[in-house]
């Protein structure tokens, strides 16, 4: 998201709101936030911004209140959909138990499970199916989205026609921005379990990650028939409100863009704006060696459009989630400031499927600003103010997104996350940016990410920041 235009900063900046939630945690060690838990029986209610949820009692290990959480709505391609889980039975309750010793997967007892699976046993298996999952659903609580997907695909050799398998394997790459690959085993899981409301709910997923809004009404209206779900009633609502704005749009397509816009839009601009974004996608493709496997969607809108289907704050003048949506009301040729939004939103699109949805906000819009082209000057000397005074926000309080920022608040943020980024380019170059993008895909937090590279936790760069503020500027 771009702030437009840049809001002045002042010294009396309102922290961010925040709000308490707890934490689910399953016996598999996979981690649930929500905004409010309850027992009621066998089952465990939760309260997310997509309603409210259950779980089975049997599945939970324990429940954690009182974390700290910095709530948003849920962008496209980040939307609140939880994988499907698979229930231990009787038998195999050792083998999943097994799996997990001493806060780490043991790789020992996977080894097990596997030769017993060689000699041919009765049972094993789906014995070392269900350990390979259970290993799997513990990394991706813990944020190791490569060895989760590895896991799982090997408890899919074990049982491949299991439709649950088939499901987590498809979510994962979900959650890598990776529709196409998703699709494959959706439609295996289709074949074996035809009547299972999670296929369509995830292959709808899919299919709004790559811009094909009728597929997914369709496949999200399905998974409602079969079984009633909030997660699935807010996606749905998400793309109606799209699909009717779009209906009588325009489309143009390139290389790497599908480009819609309203009858209100000038042709000729869509055109350029085409250009443009090709133009942008080669250059940030080389900046961060990294090329986007999907097409990106683009949508121009009038101002009040844009203000109806996206619901960003006043202080948004454009907005990516996971499609880069951009209100263009009066313009008749593409002007430098609206090329310079281009290039923010799109660095948002190589950010997030680089990381796989990773990259926390700070790291997002300070990137992006620099690759438009800002600068830290002029809003250097009162962010050493601020600093100075004690009243800075840490960069661990920038992590969640902002839409719920005040305008001070956001203005802030922005500036201090420029002024970070600029510092890590000016003294680690654009290669240091790579390296760190390139932790946060394989599963490292950001400030573990920092620490590698930077050989700094986040107070460390923030004070470093600071004292290359008041050298440069």
């Amino acid at each position: 998201m771009r702030l437009y235009p840049l809001l002045a900063i002042g010294l009396s900046l309102l922290l961010a709101r925040e709000t308490r939630a707890d934490t689910i945690v399953l016996k598999n060690g996979r981690r649930i936030a929500a905004l409010s838990v309850s027992v009621e029986g066998d089952k465990v209610r939760y309260l997310t911004s997509a309603g409210e949820l259950a779980l089975p009692k049997s599945i939970v290990d324990h429940i954690e209140t009182g974390q700290i959480s910095s709530g948003s709505p849920a962008g496209a391609a980040n939307l609140a959909i939880t994988p499907p889980s698979i229930e231990p039975t009787a038998a195999n309750v050792a083998a999943e138990s097994g799996v997990v010793r001493d806060g780490a997967v043991d790789r020992e007892f996977l080894a097990a499970m596997a030769s017993e699976a060689r000699s041919g046993a009765p049972g094993a298996n789906e014995k070392a199916a269900v350990a390979h999952h259970a290993a799997a659903q513990f990394e991706l609580s813990h944020g190791d989205m490569e060895r989760a997907l590895a896991d799982e695909r090997t408890a899919l050799t074990y049982a491949p026609e299991n439709p649950l398998l088939l499901l987590n394997v498809a979510y994962m790459h979900l959650r890598r921005s990776e529709f196409k690959q998703a699709l494959d085993y959706l439609e295996r899981a289709r074949r074996v379990a035809p009547e299972s409301p999670d296929v369509p709910k995830l292959a709808g997923w899919a299919y709004y990650g790559m811009n094909r809004l009728n597929q997914a009404v369709s496949e999200w209206q399905r998974a409602l028939e079969l079984r009633p779900d909030a997660e699935v009633q807010a996606a749905l609502e998400k793309a109606q409100r799209d699909k009717q704005e779009e209906e009588n749009y325009r489309e143009n397509e390139s290389s790497h863009f599908t480009l819609r816009y309203s009858g209100e839009s000038e042709p000729g601009l869509a055109r350029e704006m085409l250009r443009t974004l090709e133009a942008h996608f080669s250059a940030i493709e080389s900046e961060l060696n990294y090329t986007p496997p999907e097409p990106i969607g683009v949508i121009l809108y009038t101002r009040q459009a844009f203000a109806d289907i996206t619901r960003a704050p006043g202080w948004a003048g454009a907005l990516n989630d996971g499609r880069i949506r951009v209100p263009v009301q009066g313009l008749t040729q593409l002007t430098p400031e609206l090329s310079r939004v281009l290039k923010h939103e799109l660095t948002h699109s190589f950010v997030r499927q680089k990381t796989r949805a990773k990259a926390p906000t700070w790291l997002q819009e300070g990137l992006a600003q620099w690759m438009e082209g800002k600068r830290s000057g002029a809003n250097a000397h009162v962010l050493l103010q601020v600093y100075d005074a004690k009243q800075a926000m840490s960069l661990g309080d920038l992590e969640a997104p902002w839409l719920r920022f005040s305008n001070d608040v956001a203005g802030y943020a922005y500036a201090w996350a420029l002024a970070n980024i600029e510092y890590i380019v000016q003294t680690e170059g654009m290669t240091g940016v790579e390296r760190i993008l390139d932790r946060l895909a394989a599963g490292s937090t950001t400030e573990a990410a920092m620490r590698e590279v930077l050989h700094s936790d986040y107070a460390d760069l923030m004070e470093s920041t600071a004292q290359y503020l008041r050298k440069t500027y």
